[in-house]
């Protein structure tokens, strides 16, 4: 993990790595409780300063804002970008119930508060007719994070 963090960390900018990378990589170091805060500040400073977020799917959100939330390295910058970007979309139908739990509870365990964001979420789960898609585990999570 060291040996490839510094090799991250080493690149001048991080343009040639896809959503999913920047994702797959930040959720493999929390998940392996392998903390590397400036790698996360790379990975962070590389998302916010993106222009727009559009090449993202939901669940690169998810994984990228529950490893910060994880790893407790929370970054406002990221978080707020993430919200913004997420609010400003004109629904949520492409975000699972996964995603939702995930990234709400990340906001919450991480104290980043978004109550636009939050509302957003919670407008989107009331307009949903039947709540049968979400797991134990998924409403659990997002009873917690409001």
């Amino acid at each position: 993990f060291k040996k490839v963090a510094d090799h991250i960390i080493a690149l001048d900018n991080l343009h040639s790595f896809k959503p999913q990378e920047l994702s797959n990589t930040v959720w493999a170091f929390a998940k392996a409780e392998e903390s590397n805060p400036r790698l996360f500040k790379k990975v962070a400073d590389h998302i916010v300063e993106h222009g727009n977020l559009g090449e993202f799917q939901p669940q690169h959100f998810a994984n990228i804002i529950w490893a910060f939330a994880r790893a407790e390295g929370s970054d406002s910058r990221l978080f707020k970008k993430v919200a913004d970007h997420i609010i400003a979309l004109d629904n949520l139908h492409s975000f699972n119930p996964q995603n939702l739990s995930i990234i709400v509870w990340a906001f919450a365990k991480s104290k980043e508060p978004q109550p636009q964001l939050f509302q957003k979420v919670a407008d989107h789960i009331l307009a949903i007719d039947n709540l049968r898609v979400f797991n134990a585990q998924e409403c659990s999570n997002i009873l917690w994070a409001f």
